[in-house]
């Protein structure tokens, strides 16, 4: 046994000095093999069937913004929701989440803000209310403390009462005053922030021509309920109450992601009277008819929408996008559409979820989608190339020109997505 076990150790140490010669008189065979080495683990890394990197996932990059503070995660979630309700955010009813809980997560780098709510002292007519809000708009706050507000009544933040003795921020309400106007017989109740009776002539837009009168004298103080009559005794006129359309503002905001919308305040719309001038034949028959006045009763709440202005897309469909010929100026429309089509897998069919399956073929039939953009039916995309089925990069040549041919471009196929949540 000795024996043995002397003839294996000379044996080992005889090839494993061998080797080391052999290693020292060819010094270049190390270096050689790690480089060799080293390109087969990154190319199986970063490489994908096609050649180009490309890394569609059913996990996002969310980045959460609380005021001044910034956390970057990694989720999973499918909504906002599902992301918050995993975070220990210790949320109140009052916090505000921006975009709203039931929002898709549909892509890296998706921006979502938490704002805290704060006690505010709301002031009304010497009343004062103390009501928990993160809102910002001061008539929202005011309607969030149990306010009912008309729309000619005005709502602002105080910020020189540092000095008083409120909780908080300060906002007041400023009441209009209810004015029973008789305008050529119709009996009318407005709102007013006019001081006098002249002053409510132009707020309402009533301008007296030959031959009308008001009464009371124009110099009258507005009060309550003040009876003011706008006569003219020698035409026959009729009045009709019309609907003032909801006025849209929207804002770019860079606090939200590029797509993504929020409504920061609701709007309502207004109404006017309109009064006409008639014109008729001897037997009393209507000819013709002309507008007299156009007279504001109640303005119209503008209904604020932000639009998120920041565009942060991921380098690897940037570089994607750019191989295929997209210019710079159409990434942000690309990358919403596809995000929202596909999830940027180029390899999925219509109806499939989750995460990005492995290519398992195109479909053949003609109503299934597919694809980065989900062509239907795919096979329209061989008109790009012969690779259609497995490579980003033909896919969204043959996009671009669908996007260009049906809309004019991406931008126009991003706001017929907008409306229709298909293109």
């Amino acid at each position: 046994m000795k024996l043995l076990r002397r003839k294996i150790s000379k044996h080992y140490h005889s090839a494993h000095e061998g080797g080391k010669r052999h290693i020292k008189q060819r010094p270049y065979i190390v270096p050689i093999f790690g480089l060799i080495l080293g390109f087969v683990i990154v190319g199986a890394v970063l490489l994908g069937g096609n050649g180009l990197p490309l890394r569609p996932s059913d996990a996002h990059v969310v980045f959460l913004f609380e005021g001044k503070d910034r956390k970057v995660i990694d989720t999973k979630a499918k909504t906002v929701g599902d992301m918050v309700a995993k975070l220990p955010l210790h949320l109140i009813p009052e916090d505000v989440v921006e975009p709203s809980l039931d929002t898709p997560i549909p892509e890296d780098n998706f921006r979502v803000n938490i704002y805290r709510a704060r006690p505010v002292t709301v002031v009304d007519n010497g009343n004062k209310i103390v009501t928990l809000t993160a809102q910002k708009s001061p008539r929202v706050v005011a309607q969030n403390a149990g306010l009912s507000l008309q729309a000619e009544d005005r709502a602002s933040f105080d910020l020189g009462a540092v000095t008083e003795n409120v909780i908080g921020e300060k906002v007041v309400v400023a009441r209009a005053t209810p004015v029973a106007l008789n305008l050529y017989g119709a009996h009318l109740t407005a709102y007013t922030q006019a001081k006098t009776v002249k002053e409510l002539l132009a707020e309402k837009q009533i301008e007296l021509s030959d031959g009308e009168s008001v009464q009371p004298e124009q110099n009258t103080p507005i009060t309550p309920n003040l009876l003011v009559f706008v006569l003219n005794k020698d035409a026959r006129i009729v009045t009709q109450e019309v609907p003032i359309p909801t006025p849209e503002q929207v804002i770019n905001d860079p606090s939200l992601s590029f797509g993504t919308t929020v409504v920061r305040q609701t709007g309502a719309p207004g109404k006017k009277l309109l009064t006409y001038i008639l014109q008729t034949d001897p037997s009393g028959k209507e000819i013709s008819r002309q507008i007299l006045h156009e007279v504001i009763l109640q303005d119209p709440v503008p209904q604020i929408t932000a639009r998120g202005s920041t565009v942060a897309i991921a380098s690897d469909k940037t570089g994607i996008m750019a191989t295929a010929g997209i210019a710079p100026g159409d990434y942000a429309y690309a990358n919403y559409i596809i995000s929202r089509e596909s999830g940027w897998c180029y390899t999925k069919w219509q109806g499939e979820y989750g995460g990005c399956p492995a290519y398992h073929g195109a479909p053949s039939s003609a109503g299934v989608g597919y694809g980065l953009c989900q062509a239907t039916p795919g096979y329209k995309m061989a008109s790009a190339g012969s690779d259609w089925a497995s490579n980003p990069v033909t896919q969204l040549r043959w996009c671009s020109g669908y996007a260009r041919d049906r809309y004019g471009g991406w931008g126009g196929a991003y706001n017929f997505w907008l409306s229709r949540h298909y293109w």
